[in-house]
Order: C-alpha cells, then sequence, then structure tokens
C-alpha cells in the first residue's frame, strides 16, 4: 500500500470494512480472550486491548495477534512526564500495534509523537472519557459551564497542531472534531451500543450506524460483543450495520 495514502485509508485497507470495528477485548485472563477471539474467527479482524487485560498478560497476547495477522489497539492512555511516555511508546512501537492511545495533554502528546518516530505505530489522542459529562467535568476542576464537546474541540485543536495521528472521542462530537482535525486524520469512537444493547456506564452513545454517519473511522464496541451469546454472530451484525451505513 503507497505510504502516500492518507492516514484513514492507510489503516483501513479498501474492501474489507470489518477493520471499521474494533472489538473490545474487556476480560480478566489471556484466556479467555483467546476463546472469545477464536469463537469470532475471521467476523473479527482488529482487537482492542485495555488496562484489564493488559495488566494480565496482554502484551503476549498482542504479539499473537500481530504474528497472527489481526490488528491491536492498545488502550493505555497514557500519561505521565515527557520522557516517560516517549520511552513506553517506544517500547510499545516494538509490539507491532496499529494504535495506541494517550490522553491529550500537550506535553504528553508531543512526547508520543516522539516516541514513535520511525515506526508505524499511529498514537490516538483521548480527549474526554464517554463517562463523562458536564457534571462530571466540574467536579474535576474545569470552568463551570464547559461542555464535554467543547473540551473536545480544543483538545482536538491542539492534538492536530501537534501531529497526533487521530482522535478518540464520543460520536456525538464526531463531525465537530472532523471539522476541526480535516479529512485525513482518524477518528475512534467508543460508546457504541446496537439498538437494544444496555449502555451501563456509557453517557454519550449511539448506535453503529449513527457513529459512522457522524464521521467516525472506526467503532469501539466490547461488551455487546464478547458478552453476547453468540460473538462471531454479534460482531457480524455490526460489521453488517457498519456496511450499510458506509
Amino acid at each position: 500500500m503507497s505510504t502516500a495514502m492518507s492516514l484513514r485509508q492507510d489503516s483501513t485497507p479498501a474492501g474489507d470494512v470489518r477493520d471499521r470495528l474494533i472489538i473490545g477485548l474487556d476480560l480478566p485472563s489471556v484466556e479467555e480472550a483467546r476463546r472469545t477471539v477464536d469463537r469470532i474467527g475471521e467476523a473479527g479482524t482488529f482487537y482492542k486491548i485495555g488496562y484489564q487485560l493488559a495488566y494480565a498478560g496482554g502484551f503476549e497476547l498482542a504479539r499473537e495477534l500481530v504474528a497472527g495477522g489481526k490488528k491491536v489497539f492498545l488502550d493505555l492512555k497514557l500519561h505521565d512526564i515527557g520522557n516517560t511516555v516517549e520511552e513506553g511508546v517506544r517500547s510499545v512501537a516494538r509490539l507491532g500495534a496499529t494504535f495506541l492511545t494517550v490522553h491529550a495533554y500537550p506535553q504528553t502528546m508531543r512526547a508520543a509523537v516522539a516516541g514513535r518516530a520511525g515506526s508505524s505505530l499511529k498514537i490516538l489522542a483521548v480527549t474526554v472519557l464517554t463517562s463523562y459529562d458536564q457534571q462530571d467535568l466540574a467536579e474535576a476542576g474545569y470552568a463551570p459551564g464547559l461542555t464535554p464537546a467543547e473540551l473536545v474541540e480544543r483538545r482536538a485543536v491542539q492534538a492536530r497542531d501537534i501531529g497526533i495521528d487521530g482522535i478518540v472521542c464520543a460520536a456525538p462530537e464526531a463531525a465537530r472534531v472532523r471539522a476541526v482535525v480535516g479529512p485525513d486524520r482518524l477518528i475512534v469512537t467508543p460508546g457504541i451500543r446496537p439498538a437494544g444493547a444496555e449502555a451501563g456506564d456509557q453517557k454519550r452513545i449511539v448506535t453503529p450506524a449513527e457513529g459512522i454517519r457522524l464521521g467516525a473511522d472506526h467503532l469501539v464496541v466490547a461488551r455487546p460483543i464478547i458478552k453476547a451469546a453468540d460473538p462471531r454472530a454479534s460482531a457480524e451484525a455490526i460489521v453488517a450495520e457498519i456496511a450499510g451505513a458506509v
């Protein structure tokens, strides 16, 4: 694939809509994650490993998935002093993952961009967690009246100017982010729930079709797939919904 292609084209090969679905392996053990991946089979091409699994042996699983031809999104949300983030990202780049998240603080983002230099790893900036609403921001000490959408936009501008590869945001903010970052940077959206699924701890959610129509490149779905009686069928249904909305 030509390196001249845009970031969005590079991350999602033409004709394989399955890559637009990132399946969250939010599971307590590598053994359970392996079983889930096996059950999903070819319906899943892209997997997210977050805190729960990463600290239970998930980094070795990431290597296995990459070796098996799958793509991996390490959702580690790094945030520390610059040198620590830079060296951490440099280590992560050697795992062969496709995406890595950092929190969208300017110093952290600059360090992450420096750390991934020379690799194919793409850095995604987490703007505002999808479990946060305006009251949560106020409790965290942000200016009274600041909305999640406003903070997302502010951080997206900083991420764009620093050279971050993509943004993680809730789908309702995707169009606003796209207007800021332009057509070539990625937008990855968690908080996706198929119609009828429980919201859980998410507060700003949409269906898969809505997420795509709002401008997301990749949708992150965990519980509606991994907790389903038939994870493969659930993944296939979501991919079909994505395909219909593309």
